[in-house]
This record gives structure tokens, C-alpha cells and sequence, in this order.
């Protein structure tokens, strides 16, 4: 076999396993740049690597990609860049092939903006090894080789990840998406009306609000209790002229899922200039999220514009 037929041979197995990789870089970063970015690097390894050696394509370059993941989370530039309350995880579109597996609870669970916030809170070997595990469904034996760790360490890692994320975890489980679908509708009806008890209704008493700001501020913006969300809420959603200035004309307003969660999209053309996604538990909302910075809504943009939605739910906002 000459070289030729040994390099597209082998580039077409690293391809066989290119969804795959984006997907655990993208849960272990929260970022779709950044796994794409991963991803290329392994692909350079991979080309330079004497692949006659390589017995397991699939676990050396899933180690690969894990270790290139834990050098960028380790790094300086990235510790400061989260460090400064300024990140959040970039949205994607339901269907999007990044976001993976989704047979299991803890598959669709485990890239939901909730448990991808979460992540930051944990090591970088505490968040891989949890991904590994429950997303991916690796042995421990195997994690220990990929990490370069025993397979009590991996053991441990599990534990102490699987008790941060169910601290935080909402009860009730996954909510009907006809009920969900309904909340969010009656959210931005309240919210456009200006209906502050229905608003407050809608929230439970513990709610947060997080918004980037469009990207116009330093910080993301925070508001807790469900009065101040409320009042925030009539406020952010209240179409002014300067609102469409800024967002490039007059958006049409869709409902969608964004990382297994309802959402609202607001969209001028093809262009996505905003989404607002909603954690609900047990019939009301815990979690609004406001996604306007334009370099976090480029994957999702791309992703819409080969997507066929359903009739917005405002036509003009």
C-alpha cells in the first residue's frame, strides 16, 4: 500500500471520529471555537504521529484531545478569562452534531448550560473524568490510561464531581416539553405586556438572571430574586428603536431548544443577535440566560441559517 492510500486511509479514520471529539472538547471548554480548535490540534498529532503504532485509534486520540482540553483549562490566559465573571458557555442549536450523545438523561444533561456552568467549579480532571464517564460511558480503567491517573484517583474524581453537580441539580428531572414550550411562551407574553405578577408567578423564588450584556460590558450581569428578574424582564424585552438599531433592524422572535433547554431566539434575517435560554424545575422558571455578544452566537447562527423553523412567535418585535 503506497503512502498516498496509508494517509487518506488514516485521515478517514480520524474523520470516522472528528463528531465525537468536537463533542467531549466542547463539554470539557463550553466552547465550540475553542473544541473546533482542539479538535485541528489533534488532527496535526495525528498526522505526525508514527500511526503504525497506534493499535486504538479511537482511545489514543480521545487522549489526545482530553489532554489538549486540560492544558488550555490549566493555562493562564484561560484561568484569567474565566476568572473575570465575563464567560459563559456558548449555545448551540438542538441537532447541532457538537452536542453529541444524547440517549441518556446524564448524556443530555451533561451539556445543558446549567451543568456546563457547573464545570467551571471543578478541576480540570475532576470535569474529565466526568464527562469520560457519563457522557461517554468509559470505563474507569480506561479514563486512568487516558488521564494518566490509577483508577481509585478516576474513582475519587467522579465522586467529588458527581456531589458538585447534584448540589446544584434542580428535583423533578427533565420537564414535558409541551409544558415547557408552554412557560416560555406565557414568560414573554408577561414579559412584552409589561405583567409583573404573572412574571413573578412564573419564577420561583430563587430565580437568577444572566445576561453577557451584548458583549458591551466587562462582566456578566446578574439579578437575583424574582421581583428584580421580573422588572428587568419587562424592561429587556420591550422593543425600543434603539434596541433594533443596535440589533440591525427588527427582529422576529422564535422558540427553540438550545443545549437540551427552551429558548427564544431573536432574529433579524438569518442573523441570530439574541438568545434566552430557560432552566424550568417543577412548572417554573430557576435559570434565564441572555446570549447577545456575537461571538457567542456565530456557531448558532450558521446552524440556523440550515435550519427550517417553525412560524416565530412574533412575527415583528
Amino acid at each position: 500500500m503506497d503512502d498516498t492510500v496509508v494517509d487518506g486511509f488514516d485521515t478517514g479514520r480520524f474523520e470516522a471520529s472528528r463528531t465525537r471529539l468536537a463533542s467531549l472538547a466542547y463539554r470539557l471548554l463550553g466552547s465550540a471555537a475553542d473544541a473546533e480548535d482542539a479538535v485541528q490540534d489533534a488532527y496535526l498529532r495525528w498526522q505526525a504521529a508514527d500511526r503504525r503504532h497506534i493499535n486504538v485509534p479511537e482511545a489514543w486520540l480521545t487522549r489526545v484531545v482530553t489532554n489538549l482540553c486540560l492544558d488550555r483549562l490549566r493555562s493562564a490566559q484561560d484561568r484569567r478569562e474565566r476568572a473575570v465573571g465575563a464567560w459563559l458557555p456558548e449555545p448551540l442549536l438542538a441537532g447541532d452534531p457538537m452536542l453529541g450523545p444524547a440517549d441518556t438523561y446524564e448524556q443530555r444533561e451533561s451539556v445543558s448550560l446549567a451543568v456546563l456552568t457547573v464545570m467551571e467549579r471543578l478541576s480540570p480532571h475532576e470535569r474529565a473524568v466526568y464527562l469520560l464517564r457519563e457522557a461517554f460511558s468509559y470505563s474507569h480503567a480506561e479514563i486512568a490510561g487516558i488521564l494518566d491517573i490509577t483508577e481509585s484517583a478516576s474513582q475519587q474524581h467522579l465522586h467529588r464531581a458527581r456531589g458538585r453537580i447534584t448540589a446544584v441539580r434542580r428535583p423533578g428531572g427533565e420537564t414535558d416539553p409541551a409544558a415547557a414550550r408552554r412557560i416560555v411562551e406565557e414568560f414573554l407574553a408577561a414579559a412584552s405586556s409589561g405583567r409583573t405578577e404573572r412574571l413573578v408567578e412564573l419564577l420561583t423564588d430563587d430565580a437568577t438572571a444572566i445576561s453577557d450584556g451584548a458583549g458591551l460590558t466587562a462582566t456578566l450581569l446578574r439579578y437575583t430574586t424574582a421581583q428584580r428578574i421580573a422588572a428587568v424582564a419587562r424592561a429587556g424585552f420591550a422593543p425600543t428603536p434603539a434596541k433594533r438599531r443596535l440589533a440591525g433592524g427588527t427582529p422576529a422572535v422564535h422558540y427553540t431548544i438550545v443545549n437540551g433547554a427552551p429558548a427564544v431566539l431573536f432574529v433579524v434575517g438569518d442573523q441570530v443577535v439574541g438568545a434566552v435560554t430557560f432552566d424550568i424545575a417543577d412548572g417554573r422558571i430557576t435559570t434565564v440566560r441572555g446570549v447577545a455578544a456575537p461571538t457567542r452566537l456565530a456557531r448558532l447562527t450558521d446552524a440556523w441559517r440550515r435550519h427550517v423553523p417553525d412560524p416565530p412567535l412574533i412575527a415583528q418585535w
